[in-house]
């Protein structure tokens, strides 16, 4: 069960972000390292001219082989922005592609601007305040950057219905939740957010009508799989990829192999597992020019850590 917390309520820790981040040999040094060589990759190839999509394309097929690992945004303290690029969740895979594919739309490539815009996209209206302004449940983060204009809900459109969302898993499973132990004046404050997000509009493709809607995915396309868990909304998430045959594929972070790995058709992927009960699709927007948005003039990402899982 603590799988399915580890896609949608993980929880960060501190430093500050122009300080010297090492507290160990390979905690920094790695995942800087995977970072600047995708930026390296991206500006050799021209990467930043491509769509959004493609460059989601781009950069996903560089994470593809890297560990698994959940919970890697956890840790004691008050809340913070973690980043860990040498282990990956279902979570922080499509969210570390998504930003790396918006800085480098933006042209603004450093290590800082990638972590202001993991903040922006990670928090509730883009800023974080403590633990209770992380967007833990799926369904409040494609509520949340829509309105930011990150990502554009599609599931109606392509033939999605109304998906009965009730999250209460948060709130009603505190010993999962490190923070919530730490924190108890923030148990009302989740108990209220999940009460806000039961009361929106919602909407799923049904498993049997994946098939069909899957002529309108591009690649690049964020995937949420709904699920019939209690007191969840998703189970799982990766990004939609539509190979040389046309087909759409899964790309994920994957317990069970261990590793990011690019599976088979969606469809038959989330036919596999009894509690998937349809998807609902996030499609990045374009990023016209960074100007347009708000948070790179003004946004400070406050505190961050990069962080090593194996350590």
């Amino acid at each position: 069960m603590f799988t399915l917390i580890a896609c949608y309520a993980q929880l960060p820790i501190p430093l500050r972000g122009n300080e010297n981040l090492l507290s160990g040999p390979d905690k920094e040094s790695e995942t800087l390292e995977v970072f600047y060589r995708i930026m390296e990759r991206a500006r050799k190839e021209k990467w930043a001219s491509l769509s959004i999509g493609e460059n989601i394309e781009k950069i996903g097929k560089q994470m593809i082989g890297t560990e698994y690992a959940g919970g890697t945004l956890e840790g004691e303290g008050p809340e913070i922005c973690r980043v860990d690029l040498t282990g990956l969740d279902c979570v922080t895979l499509y969210e570390n592609v998504l930003c790396m594919a918006r800085i480098l739309k933006k042209r603004k490539t450093t290590f800082d601007d990638f972590v202001a815009e993991l903040a922006f996209t990670r928090y509730r209206k883009g800023k974080l305040t403590d633990y209770t302004s992380r967007l833990h449940y799926t369904s409040d983060w494609i509520y949340d950057n829509e309105k930011k204009k990150v990502v554009r809900d599609i599931t109606k459109e392509i033939g999605g219905e109304e998906f009965p969302v009730q999250v209460s898993f948060m709130s009603e499973h505190l010993h999962l939740y490190p923070a919530l132990k730490e924190f108890p004046g923030f148990i009302e404050i989740i108990t209220s957010l999940e009460e806000e997000i039961n009361k929106r509009k919602h909407w799923f493709v049904p498993q049997g009508k994946i098939k069909k809607a899957q002529k309108h995915l591009k690649t690049g396309d964020i995937i949420a799989v709904a699920t019939n868990k209690e007191g969840l909304d998703y189970a799982h998430t990766g990004l939609a990829y539509r190979d040389k045959r046309g087909i759409i594929r899964f790309l994920h972070a994957s317990q069970e192999k261990g590793k990011v790995f690019l599976d088979t058709e969606l469809s038959v992927y989330i036919q596999s597992v009894k509690t998937y009960i349809g998807m609902t699709v996030a499609r990045p927007c374009p990023v016209l020019h960074f100007k347009n948005l708000q948070h790179d003039n003004s946004y400070d990402c406050g505190s961050y850590k990069v962080v090593g899982h194996r350590d």
